[in-house]
């Protein structure tokens, strides 16, 4: 990203304040009551930018803030708000099934209803609605695989060589161009919009930004090494045919090449991963201590369910005739706007 991103509220407000400072140590700050926090833009920018401290650092923020105690504490703090919520959405109940069995679990929850977002891309969604799903799925895909590489030092044996077998193709197979991160940022442009790590995150939802502080989350903490394991797991299985409702969607609207080339990847790709995560990776750490089940599962169960509100909130948004971003304020409107307009010139 070029540029912090505009507040969303009192509690984003004082953490950009204070980032842009020389480091020092934070006053403590009040926390006030969030009725919903999954869905709440200035929480979820806020723990969202504590989190990409870890990943590729902020603009103008000395890297030193990484590490900064009183800011670890404030991180803290919004990661319990954070789990609070997500016990609350979906509860741990600490159940667990056989090891031999937790692929069974995961397609079980694999297979539950969700909102049908890639059967409307496929069939209904216009140019414009296909751009902003892009925009939205930016906030992960351009930094596709980095939370779940997080657990590969945290794992051994069998369950390690499949995380790096999954990782690896993520990563391309040692050919840079072929880094799904990149795949993605192709699709961006051929689309007309801005490929930039952070360009759009000013107008991406709280919604969207949870889906990814929930693996960033799963990902940091060794504690959630069960989680973020059933994440990818479920990540994975779910992934195939979603992919190629997106694809089919953009060779509808007229678009191929680089346009599509990203979802036929994963088309080929997370077919084959399918069985790769829920069998070695999550039945396999399931085997090794099953301690973890319960871990495993629920994080799997926690990416259904803010996936599902993710979905159903674009959905909503598009059948109601408006868009799903956030409306950037000031002269010249959004950046996806501007994109649109320059794609459309």
């Amino acid at each position: 990203m070029s540029a912090l991103p505009r507040p969303r509220g009192e509690l984003s407000a004082r953490l950009v304040h204070e980032l842009t400072r020389e480091i020092h140590e934070l006053a403590p700050i009040e926390l006030q009551s969030t009725p919903d926090v999954l869905a709440d833009d200035d929480f979820q920018l806020a723990l969202y930018l504590c989190y990409e401290l870890h990943y590729r650092g902020l603009p103008g923020v000395d890297e030193r803030w990484e590490w900064e105690p009183s800011l670890l504490k404030l991180r803290g703090q919004l990661e319990a708000r954070f789990e609070l919520g997500l016990y609350d959405a979906v509860p741990f109940t600490g159940e667990a099934v056989p090891a031999g069995e937790v692929d069974l679990a995961l397609r079980a929850i694999a297979e539950r209803d969700a909102p049908p977002l890639s059967a409307y891309v496929r069939s209904k969604a216009t140019l414009d609605q296909v751009r902003e799903l892009l925009v939205h799925r930016s906030a992960y895909q351009l930094k596709e695989a980095d939370p779940h590489s997080w657990a590969i030092p945290r794992l051994w044996g069998a369950p390690k060589a499949a995380l790096i077998e999954i990782q690896a193709d993520e990563y391309g197979g040692g050919r840079a161009e072929w880094i799904h991160a990149e795949l993605f940022g192709k699709a961006m442009r051929a689309l007309g919009l801005d490929r930039s790590y952070g360009a759009y995150l000013d107008q991406i939802p709280g919604l969207t930004l949870a889906t990814v502080n929930l693996m960033s989350l799963f990902g940091l903490h060794r504690r959630w090494l069960g989680a973020i394991v059933g994440h990818l797991a479920l990540f994975e299985m779910t992934s195939s045919i979603p992919n190629r409702r997106y694809g089919d969607g953009l060779r509808r609207l007229g678009f191929g090449g680089d346009a599509t080339l990203f979802f036929d990847e994963h088309v080929v790709a997370d077919a084959v991963h399918e069985n790769v995560a829920a069998v070695d990776l999550a039945g396999g750490l399931a085997r090794q201590d099953h301690d973890l089940c319960a871990s495993i599962l629920w994080g799997a169960q926690a990416l259904a369910h803010v996936d599902a509100r993710w979905s159903g909130h674009i959905l909503r948004c598009w059948r109601e005739g408006r868009t799903s971003l956030l409306q950037a304020p000031g002269p010249g409107g959004s950046r996806l706007a501007n994109a649109l307009q320059v794609a459309a010139s």
